[in-house]
């Protein structure tokens, strides 16, 4: 019986977790491993600050794993030994066959001074709820959505929240008093997918009033005097702040030496192995080369087709045969724009020399894509 252990109870953990189980049926033990009790759908995290969703809609617990065949064992990972095979947690040590790394990428707000006082994280369940409020009782002012570092995952979100937050200050009436800004380290939105793609996003924020700020990398944030500083020397005014934190490998990551401290783990693009024997790692926490220099985004569209390719090949070897499956950097992404409609981006990041991307005409249609993707993703799953 091979023990296959999975750490992260994300999208790329319960994917796999999921796909193991149906492929090598009960011969094997899958365990998952999380610090977290809940899976969180994190795609909906915007429709919570736009006031279209409820909090506790979002997630589910992950202990639903074990009536489909997978355990599920809460605990915070403290190291990883890969020479002898073991996950170490708080009370006690988890032996594998194979290992799967997919515990994401951690929120560090801490790393930018102020940041986490100043303002609503928008990659959490409280920083969403907290710009909800925040929104219903706003009287009008500056509302700045804040890139603060480089990578981050869901490279839309930002953009998207600034055009949901503008469609909600026109549905209360509080546009016209109001102004809505971006600020980011990227040269334009979006940049891996190619400028067409980010002069299209560009030209949906602009067409709303929605200015825009590229190559503005905060070095702290003021909060009692509602001021953001930037290496650029420039200083900026808020009175509504939402931002995306700086992200980085969890610290057993990198302590393990699968990944330098400040980048990610590496890993063959196509069958997402690390350099360490049995070891695997998919979604956020890598770091993917593409072909024109970028990376590959950190999305949970990849997390899921990384995990489709290393649920297979992990199942491969504990039977005995050869793993053949391998990631082909498709993708595709939705952009919310408010009022009901949405963009589609979709295409090939791993093409040669720049990935190929076509984004949609925005309507109606590809909101209520991304509706029926929130609403299937838990029976599918969970």
């Amino acid at each position: 019986m091979a023990e296959i252990v999975i750490v992260g109870g994300g999208v790329g953990g319960v994917v796999a977790a999921k796909r193991l189980r149906r492929a090598l049926g009960g011969g094997h033990r899958v365990t998952v491993i999380d610090r977290a009790r809940d899976h969180l759908f994190q795609p909906s995290l915007l429709w919570v600050a736009d006031g279209t969703r409820r909090p506790e809609g979002l997630s589910r617990p992950l202990s639903r794993l074990n009536r489909r065949g997978v355990s599920f064992r809460f605990g915070a990972v403290q190291g990883l030994d890969l020479s002898a095979r073991r996950v170490r947690l708080d009370d006690g040590d988890v032996p594998y066959d194979f290992l799967l790394l997919a515990p994401g990428a951690e929120l560090r707000p801490d790393l930018v001074p102020g940041l986490a006082e100043g303002g609503r994280n928008l990659y959490t369940l409280d920083g969403a709820a907290g710009l909800n409020a925040d929104l219903a009782r706003f009287p009008g002012g500056k509302i700045v959505v804040l890139v603060a570092a480089m990578p981050f995952k869901c490279p839309a979100a930002p953009y998207e929240a600034a055009m949901l937050i503008e469609a909600r200050l026109r549905a209360q009436g509080v546009r016209a008093r109001s102004e809505v800004a971006v600020y980011t380290p990227e040269p334009q939105p979006m940049p891996v997918a190619g400028p067409a793609l980010g002069a299209a996003v560009r030209e949906m924020l602009t067409s709303r009033g929605i200015a825009y700020f590229p190559g503005r990398k905060p070095v702290a944030v003021e909060p009692a005097s509602h001021t953001i500083r930037f290496e650029t020397g420039d200083v900026a005014n808020y009175d509504l702040l939402v931002y995306v934190p700086p992200h980085a490998a969890p610290a057993f990551v990198v302590a393990a030496g699968l990944a330098p401290a400040g980048g990610w783990v590496k890993v063959d693009p196509k069958t997402l192995a690390t350099p360490f024997e049995r070891v695997w790692a998919v979604g956020d926490v890598t770091g993917i080369p593409l072909p024109n220099g970028k990376s590959l985004p950190k999305a949970g569209v990849f997390a899921e087709g990384q995990a489709d390719v290393v649920a297979h090949n992990i199942a491969a070897l504990a039977c005995g045969a050869v793993p053949a499956a391998e990631f082909s950097g498709a993708g595709a992404c939705f952009v919310e724009m408010g009022d009901g409609r949405a963009g589609f981006a979709t295409g090939n990041f791993y093409a040669t020399p720049d990935p190929v991307i076509r984004l949609k005409t925005p309507g109606r249609r590809w909101h209520w894509a991304k509706v029926l993707l929130e609403r299937t993703w838990f029976l599918r799953w969970l």
